[in-house]
């Protein structure tokens, strides 16, 4: 127990280590086992196709495939006859911050340019692709059912609004009995979110039991620098009872209570369905791509049921959000969006109201004036550092005392010898004496761990840092390369952050200082902890967002400032002495705490327990 007193600051630094480890282990130990089973379940059915297909493409077959093909699209479309054979043709409507291009074939979206954003190769962000589906069924005639993106609907011309707006209008009509299909939508100037609106004509007869089953599927594709890292941050998100959950390391999910909204978020953008009268029933399933390489991310799979009133004649109001996760965009978009911003969730979801009524509100405070985001994060750890600092002066003095009385603990030591409960009880009665708090070392720990958790969530999360170039980093929200490595270093990975780096020498340099402020250590294995504790931080830090290590970096000089200062200004080393000549003189002027009692009852005891083993020894 007396090592432990020697020793505070390791003390903290161990304890930050461990709960580093156990925040890192938690969040990827689900994702490592699931990618594992659905890597395994893609090989047993490759090696199974793989073994069934043929290698037949003959002209004959081809052209036998074109006709049963059309025939079907015939016999389904049903008395939709103008709607079963058409040519693709595709509409583009532009607002401020993106483009969408309408396709006929379904009356949908075909596909999203966010014009404010671009991919890692340069490349505008484009949302949507051939692989995504968003289509319901309907009855086109007797025993006659298709899905809507079977069917090519006639598009009306661009009509511009007086509020600015632009709606585009896509129809199919029943050609027997009149029923018809209209979906209206309408595009708001510098808005992520459209209106969708679908009108049933005849609902009653196009509908089964009065309800629109959606299939909505959405294969979200990489635009980050590293695609496993945002397969790792990608989700099924979803509002179900006017509560935000979501979906990842699971596979599926039911709702079984009204769902106001699903949708398919990656690290930085998201493609939602919202249903404005709620969805009643459905089911989403949701599939990580495990391959490395694939610029897939995964599949996203909803079945969604809204149901209508049961009129002829029912308007299904729909919307659908393309774009950023913003967290003041999401906020207004729909209720609840907003938690599709990662600013803690699960067992860390008690930082979610640091970021949310702390941290974002002055990082866009601070970036309300500051160009460049690097600073703006200089600014907000300096900010964070003097609302952290009532918590963390008393243990900074404390080290600062410990460190002037270090040559008065090293001869109390050698005084001492090998007796470490004699020691380790003078021990105490000096930190007494001298005001030093023997365990104020873990504080620091201990308020930096919500701080680190609350800004892993933030900054991973907070698009406004990607694509911010600073200093030698050309995105902060990746990690900063500055070499690349030819091989892969489990936990590293195939390159060296140099904010890394310099957040590892930070840490070394403060590791040394502190080792000055703690008597001489006769063991190894402690002498040498403060060495390994930045060495593990490298395995930890290398591939996290370049705001974050740069976040530590400053944060470390910071502290190491701090503790210079507080040495310098602060400490007087002849009043420390006197203090505690003045107190062994009046040993009553300050009573002992209730724990130091407790301490020496402890240390008297184990002082007992030794001279006991030693006369027993003696004796024999």
């Amino acid at each position: 127990m007396n090592n432990k007193l020697d020793k505070n600051t390791v003390i903290g630094m161990v304890l930050l280590a461990v709960m580093f480890f156990a925040f890192f282990w938690y969040n990827n130990k689900q994702q490592q086992f699931y990618q594992q089973q659905e890597k395994h379940k893609k090989d047993s059915i490759d090696a199974v196709n793989a073994l069934l297909r043929k290698p037949v493409d003959t002209i004959a077959a081809r052209l036998d495939s074109l006709r049963k093909d059309s025939a079907y699209k015939v016999q389904a479309a049903g008395n939709f006859t103008a709607a079963a054979m058409a040519s693709e043709t595709f509409t583009a409507v532009e607002n401020d911050v993106m483009k969408i291009v309408f396709t006929n074939k379904g009356g949908k979206i075909k596909s999203v340019l966010l014009k404010k954003y671009t991919s890692f190769d340069g490349k505008p962000v484009v949302l949507g692709s051939d692989k995504d589906i968003l289509a319901y069924t309907v009855n086109t005639g007797t025993n006659a059912t298709a899905k809507t993106d079977q069917l090519y609907f006639k598009a009306s011309e661009i009509q511009k609004n007086q509020d600015g707006s632009q709606t585009l209008q896509y129809s199919i009509e029943d050609s027997v009995s009149g029923k018809s299909i209209h979906h209206n939508y309408t595009v708001k100037p510098n808005d992520y979110l459209l209106d969708w609106n679908i009108e049933l004509n005849g609902a009653s007869q196009l509908l089964s039991s009065n309800a629109l089953n959606f299939d909505f599927k959405v294969v979200p594709q990489q635009h980050e620098k590293s695609a496993q890292y945002e397969k790792q941050m990608s989700n099924v998100v979803f509002s179900e009872n006017n509560s935000f959950d979501y979906i990842s390391a699971k596979k599926e999910h039911d709702f079984e209570k009204p769902t106001q909204w699903v949708g398919a978020s990656q690290q930085f953008f998201n493609t939602t369905l919202i249903a404005k009268n709620n969805f009643s029933t459905g089911k989403v399933e949701w599939q990580r791509n495990t391959e490395d390489s694939a610029k897939d991310l995964g599949i996203v799979q909803a079945i969604m049921q809204a149901k209508t009133n049961g009129s002829n004649a029912v308007t299904v109001p729909m919307q659908l959000y393309f774009g950023p996760n913003d967290y003041y965009i999401l906020k207004s978009a729909a209720p609840q969006m907003d938690g599709i911003v990662n600013l803690g969730r699960d067992m860390y979801s008690f930082v979610r109201p640091v970021n949310k009524y702390i941290i974002l509100p002055v990082f866009k405070f601070i970036s309300g004036f500051v160009t460049s985001y690097g600073w703006v994060i200089l600014l907000l750890t300096v900010f964070i550092r003097l609302i952290t600092a009532p918590l963390t002066y008393g243990s900074y003095k404390s080290g600062a005392k410990m460190k002037v009385l270090k040559p008065e603990l090293d001869e109390l030591k050698k005084k001492f010898g090998s007796d470490q409960q004699g020691f380790a009880m003078e021990q105490m009665k000096f930190y007494r004496e001298a005001g030093v708090n023997p365990l104020g070392g873990c504080i620091p720990a201990l308020v930096q761990l919500p701080i680190f958790v609350a800004l892993y969530s933030f900054f991973n999360s907070n698009i406004a840092v990607r694509g911010q170039a600073f200093l030698w980093s050309s995105d902060l929200s990746v990690y900063d390369s500055i070499a690349h490595l030819p091989f892969n270093i489990p936990g590293v990975g195939d390159h060296i952050s140099l904010f890394t780096l310099t957040a590892v020498a930070g840490q070394f340099i403060i590791s040394i200082y502190n080792l000055a402020s703690t008597p001489t250590q006769d063991n190894p294995a402690m002498k040498y902890m403060p060495y390994i504790f930045p060495v593990m931080m490298f395995f930890i830090f290398n591939r996290l967002p370049a705001a974050l290590t740069w976040y530590y970096t400053v944060s470390n000089v910071l502290t190491l400032l701090i503790q210079l200062i507080m040495q310098k200004y602060f400490i007087d080393h002849d009043k420390i002495l006197a203090t505690i000549e003045a107190k062994r003189k009046n040993p009553k002027a300050k009573p002992k705490s209730k724990w130091q009692e407790r301490y020496e009852q402890v240390m008297e005891s184990q002082k007992k327990v030794q001279e006991l083993k030693n006369k027993s020894q003696n004796k024999k």
